[in-house]
């Protein structure tokens, strides 16, 4: 059983995978940075727990389906897999901004289904990984610690410098990877 010093959660969309404004809305769009799929395994191969947290209000917007989301996580966790590693669980909100859930980050709903599915009583010193503020603040309430990547959307979420005060920034998942694996003693 993981215990919540040892997990990672992450978001997906600009960690794992290029963004898109315009929404990852088909498993062609779907592009894992190859760096994050083996700091995935590397952090697997040490002894940590991986989990994902990730808004897909494209599923909302009609923009792909949930079938479509199915391929896009069964083809994360075969990479993942062949590099070495596991995912031991994918949590994601479908909702649109506007349907008043209590899963979509900011909110700490995503979180909680991946404490409850890991069977953990807390989060308290788990990592929360993220490319914008939000993922960062659904941490919080959770007892995580944030860390932010410059890929995907953290490079504006840097530039607004709100709301980092407690994150360490990295260039990406590997950087933030080889930071953790080190003991996690000096940040970028």
């Amino acid at each position: 059983m993981p215990s919540p010093e040892r997990l990672v959660i992450l978001d997906r969309d600009g960690v794992i995978n290029q963004d898109s404004d315009s929404y990852v809305k088909s498993l062609d769009e779907w592009l894992p940075y190859p760096s994050a799929i083996e700091a995935i395994a590397r952090l697997c191969r040490a002894g940590w727990s991986v989990a994902v947290a990730t808004n897909q209000s494209g599923i909302a917007r009609g923009y792909f389906d949930i079938d479509t989301l199915d391929a896009m996580h069964r083809v994360l966790m075969r990479l993942v897999n062949q590099a070495g590693g596991q995912i031991d669980h994918i949590a994601y909100c479908p909702h649109g901004p506007d349907d008043g859930c209590k899963c979509r980050k900011p909110l700490p709903g995503l979180l909680e289904e991946i404490r409850d599915t890991l069977g953990l009583e807390t989060l308290k010193g788990s990592w929360m990984v993220g490319d914008s503020l939000r993922d960062l603040q659904a941490g919080e309430p959770m007892g995580c610690h944030g860390a932010l990547v410059k890929t995907g959307k953290g490079e504006k979420t840097l530039a607004k410098g709100v709301g980092l005060d407690n994150a360490v920034i990295f260039d990406d998942l590997s950087a933030f990877v080889d930071w953790l694996l080190a003991g996690g003693q000096s940040s970028t």
